[in-house]
């Protein structure tokens, strides 16, 4: 309950802080990763800071930097879960039919559920990071898995990109592309959302056959 107000409380001061990381210069990237890291360990809307990263870096260092928060955070998360958070974490999650079929799944094949669970949006991010902690998964297959929140990073960071640019051509700042870039921007938008709605698909599909296999048991 603490980190769920904790991750409100966050997501209402996200504009301020990362107003305050863009004027950081050379620093900035070290202090949204770490800003990045604590605000998923309490709960605070990572697509929120995912859209920052694209408005503040572009598109690919902004998806990388929110990838490396994300990563970190999650790892913090799951640590606590299996040590100083973990009797929460288990009222928090008890008598959860969904949750338990997931565990049986991931017994069998830790990192590839695991993986799949990354990037399917059926199960929240922040939630789950905690939740896998009371899993058999060891920590390298978890680490591995956190690979699968690659095309939702640059999902987002793209969306923030062009959130960023449109911002900065309504605030009369002079484009240093020409008309052919943005069109560019659409097009690859449009192919990143094709591209993570097949993913999503394919990952839904896997964590069906493995809900079945486990009800079966």
């Amino acid at each position: 309950m603490g980190l769920a107000v904790l991750g409100r409380l966050a997501g209402a001061e996200l504009p301020r802080i990362t107003a305050k990381i863009e004027g950081l210069g050379a620093l900035g990237p070290l202090s949204f990763i770490l800003t990045y890291a604590a605000a998923t360990v309490a709960f605070a809307p990572g697509s929120a800071l995912t859209l920052a990263a694209g408005a503040l870096f572009g598109l690919w260092r902004g998806a990388l930097y929110a990838f490396l928060g994300a990563t970190a955070g999650s790892c913090l998360s799951f640590a606590l879960a299996r040590s100083l958070a973990r009797g929460i974490v288990e009222r928090r999650i008890q008598g959860n039919e969904k949750f338990a079929v997931v565990d049986r799944a991931i017994a069998r094949e830790g990192r590839k559920v695991v993986f799949l669970l990354r990037l399917s949006p059926a199960f929240p991010f922040n939630f789950l990071n905690y939740a896998l902690g009371l899993t058999k998964v060891r920590f390298g297959d978890y680490l591995l898995a956190s690979l699968g929140m690659i095309p939702g990073a640059f999902l987002y960071a793209y969306y923030g990109k062009l959130a960023g640019t449109a911002a900065a051509l309504a605030g009369g700042i002079k484009p240093e592309k020409g008309p052919e870039y943005y069109a560019l921007l659409a097009v690859g938008l449009v192919a990143t959302l094709l591209v993570t709605a097949l993913i999503t698909r394919l990952a839904k599909n896997a964590l069906d056959a493995a809900k079945s296999e486990g009800s079966e048991d």
